[in-house]
């Protein structure tokens, strides 16, 4: 079922717009949730947004590392747990990109790149 071969994807996005709700940004969390909805299209440029949305959303959370972790360093304050975590998330949605190499999911949207 592609749902579950979504999975990652589309915890990615709630993820992150967790992360733009928790900070106010009301905007960004409406359009992570709005744009999961693209995948129900079943067109060639689909897979190929994602993997641009997910590599930027892999460097919203580097960047909100960088930072976390100033802030917590001009504290004084411990922040390898914090970039630990943030790293993780970044990793995770970054390689979230590549169920989109499946062979059901290329036939599903129709790409023929590997």
């Amino acid at each position: 079922m592609n749902l579950i071969r979504l999975l990652p994807v589309i915890l990615s996005f709630l993820l992150l717009g967790a992360h733009f709700y928790r900070s106010g940004n009301v905007v960004l969390t409406g359009l992570c949730i709005a744009v999961l909805f693209l995948l129900f299209l079943r067109r060639a440029w689909v897979p190929r947004l994602f993997q641009i949305l997910l590599a930027l959303a892999a460097l919203e959370w580097l960047w909100t590392l960088y930072g976390m972790a100033a802030m917590r360093i001009a504290w004084n304050q411990p922040w390898t747990r914090l970039a630990v975590i943030l790293i993780a998330v970044a990793l995770f949605t970054a390689l979230s990109s590549l169920v989109f190499r499946s062979k059901k999911l290329r036939a599903t949207y129709g790409s023929k790149s590997p």
